[in-house]
């Protein structure tokens, strides 16, 4: 949306920020950029938590069950393992994978890990009451349930998990029509906004304007999104949708709105909405 001068309104009135999709997306960032910042453990406690329970009978099943993408847990393993937290053993039933299991090294640590996961979760929810950080503990565990049993005392992976879970179906809705998840907020923002700065678009949708710059790349390399000359700043771009992006829309709002409803038959109306405003609350 533009005002009379042409500069970009960067209002959060929209439907696109009330989507649970678009909460946890920012929520999950917010998180990361602090876990970078503070080299948080919480991808290492959590594989060591799982394995404190039980051996995993393969690196692919444990990847399965976290919810981990299956290149960065083997990254991971090979660090635990080298650490001596985890030991790989070939699986006498299938030789092509291995049992993993933990080391009393990695019970050690674990124990260790414990207070400084608590620590970090306590930080991220720090906006919350006890009982609405069981809520979000218990409406989260509810959202991820089809990726397997759950042992997880972590929110910032539960959280994690849920944004990587979206993710998923938001892929899995958009295929046909040649986009992804990434692409959903991008389209109707410039349907709203357009035309626009990069700078304005990468403000009103909170990411980076690196983050941003790769994503109109990517739609403007397959004709979505045009890139004319600012009249109000001429070294900087005005983008906005093409013809073909335009013809976009209904298909993106359509798998925006399906998604929300596959969140609403998981958690129910009510818990979706209880979702959504916990969300909120851990945005800055």
């Amino acid at each position: 949306m533009s005002d009379q001068t042409g500069n970009v309104v960067d209002d959060e009135s929209g439907p696109l920020h009330a989507t649970t999709g678009h909460l946890m997306r920012r929520v999950f960032t917010t998180i990361t950029a602090h876990a970078v910042q503070g080299g948080s453990q919480a991808r290492e406690f959590v594989v060591l938590d799982i394995l404190a329970d039980a051996d995993a009978p393969s690196q692919q099943d444990l990847a399965h069950r976290l919810g981990i993408n299956r290149t960065i847990m083997v990254r991971l393993l090979d660090r635990l393992q080298q650490a001596g937290y985890v030991a790989r053993t070939r699986n006498p039933a299938n030789r092509r994978t291995y049992i993993l299991s933990l080391t009393e090294a990695g019970r050690t640590a674990l124990d260790s890990m414990r207070q400084a996961v608590a620590d970090s979760d306590a930080r991220v929810t720090a906006a919350l009451t006890d009982l609405e950080r069981r809520r979000l503990t218990a409406l989260l565990t509810r959202l991820v349930a089809d990726d397997g049993p759950s042992a997880i005392h972590s929110i910032e992976h539960l959280i994690a998990q849920a944004h990587y879970r979206l993710r998923r179906l938001g892929d899995h809705r958009l295929a046909a029509h040649g986009l992804r998840t990434r692409h959903f907020a991008l389209l109707p923002a410039l349907d709203r906004l357009a035309p626009c700065s990069q700078e304005q678009l990468a403000r009103y949708l909170h990411l980076t304007e690196p983050a941003t710059a790769s994503l109109i790349e990517e739609l403007a390399q397959v004709g979505i999104v045009s890139r004319g000359q600012d009249p109000h700043d001429r070294r900087r771009y005005a983008l906005q949708l093409t013809d073909l992006g335009r013809a976009r829309i209904p298909a993106v709002r359509e798998a925006l709105e399906n998604m929300e409803r596959d969140i609403d038959d998981a958690l129910g109306p009510e818990g979706a909405r209880e979702l959504r405003a916990l969300l909120a609350k851990l945005l800055p």
